[in-house]
């Protein structure tokens, strides 16, 4: 049997959330080989149903969830759903995507973009753990892998402006909530818990802090990006900031290069790099923005790409793409597809 023609039995952790959600249309959009679908949640969820296919399946409670029935497992849940589940999936014979901080720095796990580094997928077998990063990290090394292949990263500086949704869907609703309030003149939106408040707002804290004052978003960015491209040592530094828009993440970012790499050289290396669309005229509207190029797009799009004006062999570039979609649901479906193109 030719692999693509292999039906696969599919499990879908979180299935109600956003990123579970978009895995489910991204299984029928992209034609991915189900043979069975299993929407699986929280008890909270039971009684809800997802589409599929013109069709409606019913969501299953995951505790009791017998994983030797799937081939095949999404865990889009959080990362202490995926510490309990993940692992009874994989000893139960599945092969498990999971989107979660969970498994991401263990060494044994592979932590894979399919355009940046599907060599990791070798070590798996037909049972087993593969991570999905985080959203900020995968549309940075998607851009930033053909530009270091060429003249070999020294340094990376990044600061990102992420939507709310990388936070979930009730983080959407509470920038919803929160935008209607001020426009509603009810005075400055407020946040629960002693938050500052999102809507019209820029908010420099996403997930705890760390001891060395980075928050963990941060540090997340430094530990994969070093893990995917294999460069332990790599120097990396990162601003994680939270802004009033509900999809789409865009990040801006400067490079520092072994060799000597001029903006139209980046430029080229970037136009022919796979998952990576360039936008960058120097014109009003002449780069991509998160609402207008990245939202509902698996594209990673780059612009403002220039060189630094010292020569110091710097370049900067903006970097924006879908969080939900590429920067979650559409890699680890991407992960799914080339894990069953092997040979049987």
């Amino acid at each position: 049997m030719h692999p693509m023609e292999r039906q696969v039995t599919v499990a879908v952790v979180g299935a109600t959330g956003l990123v579970g959600e978009m895995i489910v249309n991204l299984l029928e959009e992209r034609s991915f080989p189900v043979a069975q679908l299993f929407p699986l949640a929280s008890n909270r969820s039971l009684g809800h149903s997802v589409s599929f296919r013109g069709g409606s399946r019913p969501v299953g409670e995951l505790a009791g969830f017998d994983f030797g029935d799937c081939d095949l497992a999404f865990f889009s849940a959080g990362a202490a759903v995926s510490r309990e589940h993940a692992a009874r999936a994989a000893a139960a014979g599945c092969l498990v995507i999971d989107s979660t901080a969970a498994f991401r720095y263990e060494d044994p796990v592979p932590l894979v973009v399919p355009e940046v580094n599907p060599q990791a997928l070798a070590s798996v077998g037909r049972s087993g753990i593969v991570a999905n990063p985080s959203s900020a990290t995968i549309q940075l090394v998607v851009a930033l892998k053909p530009l270091h292949d060429a003249a070999r990263l020294e340094r990376i500086e990044v600061a990102t402006y992420q939507s709310v949704s990388g936070a979930g869907r009730e983080a959407v609703e509470e920038l919803a909530r929160q935008s209607i309030a001020v426009l509603s003149g009810k005075g400055p939106a407020t946040a629960h818990g002693g938050a500052r408040p999102i809507a019209f707002n820029c908010v420099p804290h996403i997930d705890a802090f760390e001891e060395n004052g980075f928050t963990r978003e941060e540090m997340k960015l430094v530990w994969e990006t070093r893990k995917i491209l294999g460069e332990p040592q790599l120097r990396i530094t990162a601003t994680a900031v939270r802004v009033p828009v509900f999809y789409g993440h865009s990040e801006v970012v400067h490079i520092e290069t072994a060799r000597p790499l001029s903006a139209s050289g980046a430029r080229e290396l970037l136009k022919n790099a796979p998952g990576v669309t360039v936008l960058d005229e120097r014109r009003r509207g002449g780069y991509p923005t998160a609402t207008t190029e990245a939202a509902n797009r698996d594209t990673v799009y780059v612009g403002r790409i220039r060189e630094d004006l010292a020569p110091d062999r710097g370049l900067n570039l903006w970097i924006v793409a879908d969080n939900i979609r590429k920067g979650a649901a559409t890699n680890s479906v991407q992960i799914a597809e080339a894990l069953v193109r092997r040979p049987i």
